[in-house]
């Protein structure tokens, strides 16, 4: 997480990469992928796309980026970008 975090120019900024190995978090948030697809791209276990806004250890706001035939967000993952997240907080 520390490398990807320096490659994606983070480093000293407000935002916070953490890793979830054992997805405790992603489970205890209701956010682990559960659709069948298929195994062989990696589906199973997996955590969804999402983005939540949090205030003094508060949920305020989740956001997920899925569909249908899209349960990964790939297609269109802008509902969990930073533009997109920006406006749900100013929004609140």
């Amino acid at each position: 997480m520390q490398a990807w975090g320096k490659d994606q120019g983070i480093e000293g900024s407000m935002v916070t990469f953490v890793a979830d190995p054992a997805a405790t978090l992603t489970k205890a948030l209701g956010m682990e992928m559960t659709h069948p697809g298929p195994p062989s791209v990696g589906i199973i276990g997996r955590c969804k796309r999402f983005a939540l806004h949090v205030d003094d250890e508060e949920i305020k706001a989740t956001v997920v980026s899925e569909g249908p035939d899209d349960p990964a967000g790939d297609d269109d993952p802008s509902a969990t970008l930073a533009e997109s997240m920006l406006k749900v907080v100013k929004g609140e």
